[in-house]
Order: C-alpha cells, then sequence, then structure tokens
C-alpha cells in the first residue's frame, strides 16, 4: 500500500508540490478562524468535504487511460502546430480556462450536468476545504470539453497538467478571510469575493462568475455579478440535501430527484427530456423554477 502511494506521488508531483501548500493555508485558516471565534469549519462539513475528494480522485486515476484514448483519437484532426514552446503554453492556459468556463457554464444550465456538479456547491459553509468538495463524476464530464483543443494542436497529457495546475488555483480562492484584491485582479482574475458569489444562494447570485483563473470569461458572456455589501452571500442551494452528511447520499441526491421528476404522471417525452436537459430547477407545471424564472420576479 505505501510502495503504491509513493508511486502515485511520484508519478504526480504537482500533487507533492501542492499538498504541503494546502496543508499550511488551511492550518492557518482554521487557527484564526478558531481565534476569531468566525466558526468557518465545522468537522462534518469537513469530512465529507475531502470523502468528496478521494472519490473524485481515485475516479479520475481509474478512467485516465481511457480518457486519454478518447482524447488523443482526436489528434489525427489537428489543424494548427504550435512550435514555440512559450507560445504553446500560453496559448493552452487560455484555451483550457476558456474550455473549463464553457464547461463550469454547462454544469448549471443543464440539470443532468448539475446533477454531477451540484455536489461542490451543496455546503452551507465556504472555506479553502469546500475546494476540495469535488463534483465526484467530474471525469466523466470535463474531457470532452478539452478536445476542442487537442484539435488546435495541444497535446492531450498537457492538457490534462494545465486543468491541474487551473485547479490549484480554483481551490484556494474559496476562502472568507480576503474580502477584496487589488481593482486590476479583480478585473482579469477570479477572487474570493467573486467565488463567493458563485457559491451562494440568493436568487441574484445564482449561475454568476464561473471563471475558474480568469474572470473576463463572465464579463464577456453576461454571467459576472459583484458580490454587494446590501446582499449578503448565503452559501448552499436552493433546497438543500436532506442528509447532506451522508456519504452517499451527497453524491446521489439530484439524481434521485431527477428521476423522480422525470417520472411525473401526466409528462409528455418532451416534458422528460426537458427535465434531462433544461436548466435546474424547470418544471412543466411551474412548480418549481429556473434561476432566470426566479430574477425575473425580483423586478
Amino acid at each position: 500500500m505505501w510502495q503504491t502511494l509513493q508511486h502515485y506521488l511520484h508519478n504526480n508531483w504537482l500533487l507533492t508540490i501542492s499538498a504541503p501548500i494546502y496543508f499550511v493555508l488551511i492550518s492557518l485558516e482554521v487557527i484564526f478562524s478558531n481565534y476569531q471565534n468566525k466558526k468557518f469549519y465545522t468537522l462534518k462539513e469537513t469530512l465529507i468535504n475531502f470523502w468528496l475528494n478521494i472519490v473524485n480522485t481515485l475516479l479520475g486515476i481509474s478512467i485516465k487511460v481511457f480518457v486519454l484514448a478518447i482524447m488523443s483519437l482526436f489528434i489525427q484532426f489537428q489543424i494548427v502546430e504550435i512550435a514555440n514552446p512559450y507560445f504553446y503554453w500560453i496559448l493552452l492556459f487560455f484555451g483550457l480556462d476558456f474550455c473549463f468556463y464553457l464547461e463550469h457554464r454547462s454544469e448549471h444550465f443543464c440539470r443532468i450536468l448539475w446533477a454531477v456538479h451540484v455536489t461542490h456547491h451543496s455546503s452551507k459553509e465556504f472555506n479553502l476545504t469546500t475546494g476540495f468538495r469535488s463534483s465526484v463524476f467530474r471525469p466523466f464530464v470535463s474531457f470532452w470539453f478539452f478536445i476542442p483543443l487537442v484539435i488546435l494542436g495541444f497535446d492531450p497529457l498537457d492538457i490534462l497538467l494545465m486543468d491541474a495546475i487551473c485547479q490549484i488555483y480554483g481551490i484556494i480562492v474559496h476562502t472568507r478571510f480576503i474580502k477584496k484584491m487589488p481593482s486590476w485582479f479583480e478585473i482579469l482574475l477570479v477572487s474570493p469575493s467573486h467565488h463567493r458569489v458563485h457559491h451562494a444562494s440568493n436568487i441574484l447570485y445564482l449561475d454568476k462568475n464561473m471563471g475558474m483563473v480568469l474572470i473576463i470569461w463572465d464579463k464577456l458572456f453576461g454571467t459576472f455579478q459583484n458580490e454587494l455589501e446590501s446582499e449578503a452571500v448565503v452559501y448552499g442551494l436552493t433546497k438543500n440535501p436532506e442528509r447532506p452528511h451522508h456519504p452517499i447520499h451527497i453524491i446521489f441526491h439530484e439524481w434521485g430527484q431527477l428521476l423522480k421528476d422525470i417520472s411525473k404522471s401526466g409528462t409528455s417525452f418532451l416534458d422528460k427530456l426537458k427535465y434531462i436537459f433544461m436548466p435546474p430547477g424547470w418544471s412543466h407545471d411551474g412548480s418549481s423554477q429556473t434561476a432566470k424564472e426566479l430574477r425575473k420576479h425580483m423586478r
């Protein structure tokens, strides 16, 4: 077992480097949270966060060969060869971050993808360990959004490496200790303030700020929302899971609700498809509403 772990760490140098950074930052946040009596952490939520990350990691490792095989099929269709290594990695960063934005946006506007992603939003807390609260089945979803990068001349292994690097940044913005970054930073990059909005259940904040590293995609495509002093963030979902600390229920609760919605009596085949592919909250009879519909009632 120990030899297997050593081999895994040796072949995943990024994890070896990032793990001590996470440990130090989380320890400091826990210490200051308790010292200032802010109560940003509870043991049950923290344990569930790490449980979801472990399941996601094991699943990602188990299908990695499959993912690389699928992505490699598209190498034959590459239309560009980028010779300059600096240009290659800079373009890959921007391309990967944009593809993540498209993936993330799809997860918020397609019910079946939301069922995958919802675990990341299902905590009423917001701290650095929330960044580890993985969308467990993301490994089955994300690589499909990266295929255009393969066609544009990027190597599948490099794409997955860049995704892992960007995910490190995506984790450390899960904090309530940093109120605002400098204005130039807030213009270009996802800040903790931006990401707090993303994790809010407030109607005003739903489905906003979906970038991982760059906030420019949200500003370009209409999904940006500033954190307002007049609208304190309420973390979690508009309807939180009944058993938030059950290790299996927390993964599958939205799948169960989706199945119930599809099975409703009096729904047509088209309605059943809409329950699968329309945004979360869509209903054939108006019994529930999407974020867009909820916002209309705020005006």
